[in-house]
């Protein structure tokens, strides 16, 4: 839990720097680069599980 608790607080610095010196966001558009994350996710313990049922 203080994993997520720490990435919210890094997204939000990042947030709120890129907006005072008027630079674009750093991500993706909203649900894209929410569905890119969940695919990196997935796609890594995906390949532990397969790894780990075949090595």
């Amino acid at each position: 839990m203080q994993e997520v608790i720490l990435a919210v607080l890094a997204g939000l610095i990042v947030g709120f720097v890129f907006a005072l010196v008027k630079l674009p966001i750093p991500a993706p558009p909203a649900l894209p680069g929410i569905m890119g994350i969940f695919g990196i996710y997935f796609g890594y313990k995906l390949f532990q599980f397969v790894s780990g049922y075949f090595g």
